[in-house]
């Protein structure tokens, strides 16, 4: 899969680069083909044009236009002598007539010529058009000329085509997308897949290590001395009931994700003092602090602080941000704890001396299965099922939690929590 994938982003980015160039291709080749289409439209209007005004002529000479046939200089040039007095509105709509039948609809301006000098004009036509109009001759001999000039607006082709181009751009950026959500998937797959493979490999450690120790003292107890021993009795029966607790524990932090994720955690609301729960649980670590040669200093300076909370989560919110504080400090446990009031939010640090995180590692903190490097620390367990659990619970509770640290620093986790109403009251 390692080599698989590196060679499935290579294709996918020459494929996308190939479609690139195919359509910067099509879009020069739409250019020149229109370019093209939009000469013969003009020629089309001065062959008509040329058409219309004979017959306008022959008309005005008292002949048929349908049965004038040109054969020679001197008629076509007798006839055209005339073109002098055609008004100015009649030539214009001519012209108009088979700009509209090309849907070209610019405005113009024209001018009959006759061996160079001005016979027939628009009224606007000046000298300075000459060089950017389409000129044709009306005669067989070329004595007689048709200059016409288009107002076209500058990148005139491109616009005519605009509407081919913004749907050209349109599905190159979907395509684009699309290959670049086939790509993040891809790595959102193969991120998922590493984690599941860790999970498991973590979950098979933490339930491998209590197992065998059940085990062993299960054999233990089966053995005769230790049967009509009554402290190695209670000794063993101590070991696995602990252990047993402790894989309990473990069962509970994955049910607990589970819920989380199906939106099916019901929490039982009610008034919650937090500095009690504090205590609590700084009771309930001291002890481990203390084996450790460690501190732990408590802080508790707010003056309001009743929450509607479950106590059940509330508690292992602390628990599990204290146990985190105590297994990433090392040897020297250094933990501090303080309570403060904030806008009708009760706020709690919990500080550790201990190795700290850097800028990555606290962006990706909170999320599931998600384990810090620690270093040459590996004596640290655990799913990384604690801190995106704790996250749920704060968010669920209205609250707001983050996290500020720095390698070798340490580490401080800020909750922010609403008072109960009768507290803001």
């Amino acid at each position: 899969m390692k080599k698989v994938f590196p060679v499935i982003i290579v294709l996918i980015c020459l494929s996308l680069f190939g479609l690139m160039f195919i359509q910067l291709n099509w879009v020069k080749t739409t250019m020149e083909v229109q370019k093209i289409k939009y000469s013969f439209e003009i020629e089309n209007v001065i062959n008509k044009t040329r058409s219309d005004l004979r017959s306008r002529l022959a008309m005005v000479r008292g002949l048929n236009p349908n049965f004038i046939r040109i054969t020679d200089l001197n008629s076509d040039n007798f006839l055209w002598s005339g073109v002098s007095t055609l008004p100015e509105a009649d030539i214009r709509n001519i012209i108009q007539t088979h700009l509209n039948e090309e849907k070209i609809k610019l405005p113009f301006e024209y001018c009959i010529t006759l061996r160079g000098m001005v016979e027939n004009n628009s009224r606007n036509f000046r000298r300075e058009m000459f060089e950017s109009a389409y000129q044709a001759p009306l005669t067989l001999d070329g004595s007689y000329g048709l200059i016409l000039y288009i107002e076209e607006p500058k990148n005139y082709i491109s616009q005519r085509t605009a509407w081919m181009f913004g749907a050209a751009a349109l599905f190159t950026i979907i395509i684009i997308a699309a290959f670049a959500l086939t790509i993040r998937t891809m790595f959102n797959q193969k991120k998922i897949a590493e984690i599941k493979s860790d999970f498991i490999n973590n979950m098979t450690h933490e339930f491998k290590t209590p197992l065998a120790t059940i085990s062993l003292a299960s054999d233990a107890l089966s053995m005769e001395k230790v049967r009509k021993n009554p402290d190695m009795l209670d000794y063993y029966s101590g070991i696995i009931k602990s252990e047993n607790k402790r894989m309990n524990k473990q069962v509970e932090k994955i049910l607990q994700a589970a819920q989380i994720d199906k939106d099916d955690l019901k929490l039982k609301l009610q008034p919650i003092n937090v500095h009690d729960v504090i205590e609590k649980m700084t009771e309930s670590f001291s002890l481990q602090i203390e084996q450790q040669n460690g501190t732990l200093d408590s802080n508790l300076l707010a003056k309001k602080s009743m929450i509607m909370a479950d106590e059940v989560h509330f508690s292992n919110i602390i628990y599990n941000l204290m146990d985190n504080a105590v297994k990433y400090s090392g040897d020297h446990v250094k933990l501090e704890i303080s309570t403060a009031n904030s806008k009708g939010n009760v706020v709690i640090k919990i500080k550790d001396s201990g190795i700290g995180m850097n800028k990555e590692t606290q962006m990706h903190i909170f999320e599931k299965f998600y384990r810090a490097h620690t270093g040459n620390l590996h004596n640290i367990k655990g799913f990384g099922l604690g801190l995106s659990y704790v996250k749920a619970i704060v968010e669920s509770h209205k609250g707001k939690i983050k996290v500020d640290s720095a390698l070798g620093k340490g580490s401080t986790f800020t909750i922010e929590l609403p008072l109960s109403s009768e507290e803001i009251a």
